[in-house]
């Protein structure tokens, strides 16, 4: 068990900094698979769905060393680009089986599929996915403009009626993939996604959001000392009792702490 180098509540939302990317990660890991343990505990089979994006990287390895009954436990990711080839590493889909997914006997695992011949049906089959097996964990991040999985702040909607929808990308959240080494250059990043909308991602009863690196930092100030809006989709944590934020060093800096 990793000691954050501070902890603090803002609203709801428990916040542990850690002081470096690794310490973050093993922590979180630490965190979810002990909550996956509980919950296994006092129900046959439990709900998780995890976000795919390199600051999920530690985590995912930590998560990975983990002895679970994973065939006890259905898996989703929560979103995903609509467009691209199906054997192209950026698909999100590819990125945890690569990393999690693949590695563990899972009882099922839930993909998205991003070149579904009708996106809107795709849509309706997720969320009858979701409907009959209700989220019990969500693991997610921040991107740089503040979305939770693809819901960017001009798609965003804290009363979203839908379960799963198409969503349009704007231009930070694509050039964030270029930063991130994912895409060469802006015009190779798909412009829609399928997403999980924020009331199903906030639905989970435990929900861990791990943030780590410097050009988080913004976004992290904005969804922690900014207004709970849309603006700042991820500001909405601070409405949910039993989730954490797991920062480190760098993501935190523009915090006074």
């Amino acid at each position: 068990m990793v000691i954050p180098f501070k902890e603090f509540k803002v609203d709801e939302l428990l916040v542990k900094v850690y002081n470096t990317r690794d310490e973050m990660g093993k922590a979180s890991a630490y965190d979810v698979s002990s909550k996956m343990r509980e919950l296994l505990k006092v129900k046959d089979i439990i709900n998780v769905v995890f976000a795919a994006a390199p600051s999920q990287n530690e985590f995912l390895a930590y998560l990975n060393r983990e002895d679970l009954e994973w065939n006890r436990i259905n898996a989703f990711h929560m979103d995903e680009y609509i467009g691209l080839p199906s054997d192209a590493p950026q698909l999100f889909a590819n990125f945890l089986r690569e990393r999690l997914f693949a590695n563990k006997p899972f009882r099922n695992v839930f993909y998205i599929n991003g070149n579904a011949e009708n996106p809107e049906e795709e849509c309706e089959r997720l969320t009858k996915l979701l409907e009959e097996n209700p989220l019990d964990i969500t693991c997610m991040g921040i991107g740089e403009n503040g979305h939770i999985a693809f819901n960017d702040p001009h798609v965003a909607d804290f009363n979203d009626p839908k379960k799963v929808k198409i969503v349009d990308l704007d231009e930070k959240c694509r050039q964030q993939q270029v930063n991130d080494g994912c895409f060469k250059t802006l015009e190779e990043v798909p412009k829609y996604a399928i997403t999980m909308t924020i009331p199903t991602l906030i639905s989970s009863p435990y929900i861990f959001c791990i943030v780590p690196a410097k050009q988080k930092a913004e976004a992290v100030r904005n969804t922690l000392l900014g207004p709970i809006e849309e603006s700042c989709p991820a500001s909405i944590l601070r409405r949910c009792k039993n989730a954490i934020l797991y920062l480190d060093l760098d993501s935190a800096s523009k915090l006074d702490i």
